[in-house]
């Protein structure tokens, strides 16, 4: 807790935001961060509430409600109120390999069942997370730490994402030796590739993956496993091997003229966009300047889309949600502390008000039709509204087309934001492990084992989810591998 009756004292005070006409400019993080006296008045607001819902990571209606990592959060606001930053930062680490990450990314599943929340506005937990962990760096407390006694075991960790790198980390200060593949450039996964540079600055990566070579984790970049090298020849060479390659085959649209020139997947786009503002890459393969964009999902990805093609320069940007719109407030059984099911205009959406004066959400909406010109390129979208109907055969509610409600947008660029479908065939077929009937691959929630020495952990594993559930599955797998390794050796 922090001051008992500073959640009465203080009002909640998040970081302040450069306006989005500003912001838009450049591809840099946007939220400068609140001095340090400011910062101790947010961590005073956590109150000693008894039942800190904040780190419980509970189900409650098929969501979690609290953080999946289970962060001491009550502790290290305490800390944050009374200046022991040093302490604050070793009460942060104990549960989170990567706080730098999570206090960027990360929806905050942890202050939507804030005790602060039932009445009023949660504690800026994410943000006294970020504080916590910037501030240990900038004074010197963040350093390679001391690994474990050597255990003269190898493991291979196939994808340096979030969930791989967790369990890298996690297995390294045990005393294993861990070599992670990556089959692009540099490491991160999703964090490099599929999160915009103004939500999350690569150097942050680059900082972290500095620190873990010097723990003595050996990264191998731009081998594809599977491709360059023989799954066959990794599991000869390593006592256990731990798939964390990410859910990558990503959902599709299936309509006339999907083959016209100008749609791509968010991710590929995405990846391409941040290449070229890391200088990866000299050229901008997939350019938005001066072009309408239609970007069909209304999830994160779709408004990191939104933001990255107004960076670029887009003519407009519209963005099709086949679900409604949710509710400005909560509706009635969605009662604290469960997660809010409730309308969200993020940052992307607050950018496209600024520039374009509307918000580009268009919902229970979805592409009938490409339309191309004569050289088969896309020129415009054919939509169609939606409308829940119940299936008569299963009695499910679908999303049903509402006869002639179609309507033409100009559309130069199309975003396929739709979600993944799990792991890709090739990865999975190299190594002969099952995949379950959502194309994720089948290893349980106890022992994270897919088959003999094989183990798999994060969105290959769990389906495509926030990057706080890929920390935790990591650290989880790796406690898996441990216990493995160690009753192998005892055998």
């Amino acid at each position: 807790m922090g001051k008992p009756t500073g959640f009465l004292e203080y009002e909640r005070h998040s970081n302040h935001s450069v306006p989005p006409k500003d912001r838009v400019k450049n591809f840099d993080e946007f939220h400068p961060p609140l001095n340090d006296e400011e910062r101790k008045k947010q961590g005073a607001r956590c109150m000693n509430c008894g039942v800190p819902f904040c780190q419980s990571g509970m189900k409650l209606d098929g969501f979690v409600t609290g953080c999946p990592l289970h962060n001491l959060i009550p502790e290290w606001n305490d800390e944050i109120y009374n200046g022991n930053m040093h302490e604050a930062y070793l009460r942060l680490i104990k549960t989170n390999n990567f706080p730098e990450f999570t206090g960027r990314v990360c929806p905050a599943l942890c202050e939507a069942a804030c005790t602060c929340a039932m009445n009023g506005y949660a504690v800026t937990v994410r943000e006294n997370e970020l504080y916590t962990i910037e501030n240990a760096f900038a004074n010197g407390f963040v350093k390679p730490k001391k690994k474990g006694v050597p255990s003269g075991k190898k493991i291979a960790v196939i994808g340096a994402g979030p969930a791989g790198l967790a369990a890298a980390d996690t297995l390294n200060m045990r005393g294993h030796s861990v070599t992670v593949f990556e089959r692009e450039k540099k490491i991160g996964g999703l964090l490099m590739y599929g999160i915009p540079n103004m939500k999350l600055d690569k150097s942050v990566i680059a900082r972290r993956e500095d620190i873990m070579r010097k723990e003595g984790v050996e990264f191998k970049t731009g081998i594809d496993i599977g491709k360059d090298v023989n799954a066959k020849e990794i599991l000869k060479e390593f006592d256990a091997v731990i798939i964390a390659c990410g859910s990558k085959t990503a959902r599709d649209i299936k309509a006339e003229g999907r083959d016209a020139k100008g749609i791509y997947f968010a991710v590929d786009y995405l990846s391409e966009a941040t290449r070229f503002v890391t200088g990866e890459t000299d050229k901008l393969g997939i350019d938005a300047r001066g072009k309408n964009v239609v970007i069909v999902g209304g999830g994160d990805t779709g408004n990191d889309c939104v933001g990255t093609a107004i960076r670029q320069g887009c003519k407009s940007v519209v963005q099709l949600e086949m679900m409604e719109k949710l509710p400005d407030a909560r509706p009635v059984g969605n009662e604290w502390p469960r997660w809010p099911k409730v309308c969200k205009t993020d940052y992307g959406q607050e950018e496209a008000l600024a520039v374009f004066g509307s918000d580009p959400r268009i919902y229970k909406t979805t592409v009938k039709e490409f339309i191309k010109d004569e050289k088969g390129a896309l020129k415009a979208v054919k939509t169609v509204l939606l409308e829940k109907k119940e299936d008569e055969k299963t009695g499910r509610f679908v999303m049903s087309e509402v006869k002639d409600s179609e309507k033409i947008l100009p559309c130069e660029l199309l975003l396929i934001a739709a979600g993944f479908v799990g792991a890709e065939d090739y990865v999975t077929k190299a190594f002969n492990v099952k995949k379950g009937n959502r194309g994720n691959i089948d290893a349980n929630d106890e022992g994270y084992k897919a088959d003999g020495k094989i183990f798999a952990a994060g969105d290959c594993r769990r389906g495509q989810s926030l990057v706080v559930w890929a920390i935790a599955e990591g650290r989880e797998c790796a406690k898996a591998v441990d216990k493995y390794l160690i009753e192998i050796e005892n055998m």
